[in-house]
């Protein structure tokens, strides 16, 4: 184990064929004490819940959610930042589920989920950097409501990606500014608007570019 500039303890994925960007934090969602050793503050009653793939928090859409005092993004001019989840029906139609913030510059990073009237979502993921704004709205890309999914945000300092169980959404220039120290929230936005009802069981975060057959699997 050792220390990076990210402020994490990281784990060295050797196996990981991205070279000198092979570091990586995982978050494992899987209970209510710490969650990749930080300590947590729960909002309502969030569920710890079993599923194939290991434990996964169940968040009921009306006022679930864990907060941690750490941006896990912190320092890193590129990064691919990943979840595994699983989106219920019958939720909000905008849910913020996946949300990291600098607090000294309103800098944020964020995964949201669209609920459409026929029972499918779609991705839509936003970046705050510098002064500008960048939204993916992924309205051509419907989901079925009901599975577990993989989705990714890529950054490699110039381009801005999204990602869907490993295909390529949306793409599109950005300058990125490295974000700072700051706030992470799971199940809600940071300001508790816009509840997420569904299931989260993990994420995590690589200081470099990841190709899409090097993504964690829903």
């Amino acid at each position: 184990m050792k220390r990076w500039s990210w402020g994490w303890t990281v784990l060295v994925m050797a196996n990981i064929a991205c070279g000198e960007q092979g570091q990586q934090v995982v978050w494992r969602i899987d209970n209510l004490n710490a969650i990749g050793g930080h300590e947590i503050t729960v909002a309502g009653t969030p569920k710890v819940i079993e599923t194939a793939g290991g434990k996964a928090l169940e968040f009921d859409g009306e006022g679930d959610a864990i907060f941690l005092d750490v941006h896990p993004l912190d320092g890193a001019r590129v990064f691919t930042a990943e979840v595994v989840f699983q989106p219920y029906p019958n939720g909000l139609k905008e849910q913020r589920f996946f949300h990291m913030q600098d607090d000294a510059n309103d800098q944020r990073v964020l995964f949201e989920t669209r609920l459409t009237d026929d029972n499918h979502w779609f991705l839509d993921t936003f970046i705050r950097t510098g002064d500008a704004n960048h939204t993916q709205f992924a309205e051509d890309f419907k989901h079925p409501i009901g599975p577990w999914y993989h989705a990714a945000i890529v950054v490699d300092g110039k381009t801005f990606r999204h990602y869907v169980n490993g295909k390529l959404e949306l793409s599109r220039e950005i300058d990125y500014v490295p974000q700072m120290s700051g706030r992470t929230s799971l199940g809600v936005r940071i300001n508790k608007v816009y509840w997420f009802k569904g299931a989260i069981r993990t994420t995590r975060f690589t200081a470099g570019v990841l190709q899409p057959k090097e993504f964690l699997k829903p």
